[in-house]
């Protein structure tokens, strides 16, 4: 399935239909009066979040969504059948905006839809007129009048997905974000040793021990400036945004271009500043530094002066392979722990 998280849709509620004028003409009735009934109203265009639901790619194909409009009044006092709803399920994260077409400019935000089931009424049909037997006073026996139908509401939004999870994957490209979620969840994404092989985020279901499960978000690799567009850029840094914690993973076995090691804390501090430049919310966030790919490095004291100098700053850090497993299991327990504390 193709990830797509933006979106623009028209919607066009259901015109009210018209109220009906009409005389009750029956044998034996000598002093018959008006029986118009009202007309139906339009059907509304109603949102409904859904977790079954993963990407905005419907809205691609479809842009425009239109619920029907109400049927006329008929003579005997019937009233005209109602418009038929139009619900659009939508992701769980989505946040729905107005959207000014011809400038292509995004307006505030009309509703975010970010617990399942959450529905809201995008817009309202129009009220049915009224018919003729609406109209009749003492004064006036035989009203002429009726109501045409209103107008349904109208308009164009912007339709944007975050991420519901409560932990977040983030490091530079080919930190084995991929292999993790992969390791921990049902989730298969694609895994290369080539950088940027994760294009779009990826959500996984992880089994902790006593039941508790909890989903994580393998966010695509951010470099340098990726809050101002580079790389992937922006675009997936707002996925971050509604996790609970923050899994920031470092690669061990990470090179610079002179074939020096890398300083491991200047990544990490790298990947903070463009969190930070983004929302100085999410760089608050409690982070776990996880230091991967133990299995190819050879030395152990390496390592551990690695995760030294992290927990000498305050940070719980933890060692894993995603390949050999070792470390996975205690990993997922450190979740576990902090998105259930009371648990």
């Amino acid at each position: 399935m193709k990830f797509i998280d933006e979106a623009v849709i028209e919607v066009r509620a259901g015109k009210g239909g018209p109220g009906a004028r009409h005389f009750r003409r029956e044998k034996f009735v000598p002093l018959g009066g008006p029986d118009g009934g009202n007309g139906g109203r339009g059907g509304s265009v109603i949102l409904r979040a859904d977790s079954n639901v993963h990407t905005l790619l419907d809205f691609k194909f479809q842009a425009v969504w239109e619920a029907k409009s109400g049927e006329a009044g008929q003579g005997s006092r019937k009233d005209g059948r109602a418009g038929e709803d139009v619900v659009i399920t939508l992701p769980v994260g989505t946040q729905v905006f107005a959207y000014d077409l011809e400038n292509k400019d995004q307006g505030d935000l009309v509703v975010d839809l970010d617990v399942e089931g959450r529905e809201f009424v995008l817009a309202k049909g129009g009220r049915g007129g009224k018919g003729n037997a609406f109209f009749k006073t003492s004064t006036n026996q035989a009203p002429e009048h009726t109501q045409p139908g209103e107008a349904g509401e109208e308009g164009a939004f912007q339709l944007s997905l975050k991420l519901v999870a409560d932990v977040g994957l983030v490091g530079f490209p080919n930190a084995g974000k991929s292999t993790l979620i992969s390791r921990i969840s049902a989730a298969r994404p694609k895994i290369a040793d080539y950088p940027f092989t994760t294009l779009v985020p990826n959500l996984g279901v992880v089994q902790a021990k006593g039941g508790r499960s909890f989903v994580v978000a393998d966010i695509p690799g951010l470099i340098e400036g990726a809050s101002e567009g580079k790389g992937l850029g922006i675009r997936f840094l707002k996925h971050v945004e509604r996790t609970k914690i923050i899994a920031h993973l470092l690669d061990l076995t990470q090179l610079m271009e002179n074939g020096e090691e890398a300083d491991l804390e200047v990544l990490f501090d790298t990947i903070n500043r463009e969190l930070r430049n983004f929302s100085e919310e999410v760089s608050a966030r409690e982070q776990i530094v996880v230091l991967t790919k133990v299995d190819s490095v050879s030395s152990e004291e390496r390592v551990e002066h690695f995760r030294q100098r992290f927990v000498a700053r305050g940070l719980t850090v933890h060692v894993i392979s995603s390949v050999t497993g070792a470390g996975i299991e205690e990993l997922i327990e450190i979740f576990a722990r902090r998105v259930f504390p009371m648990a």
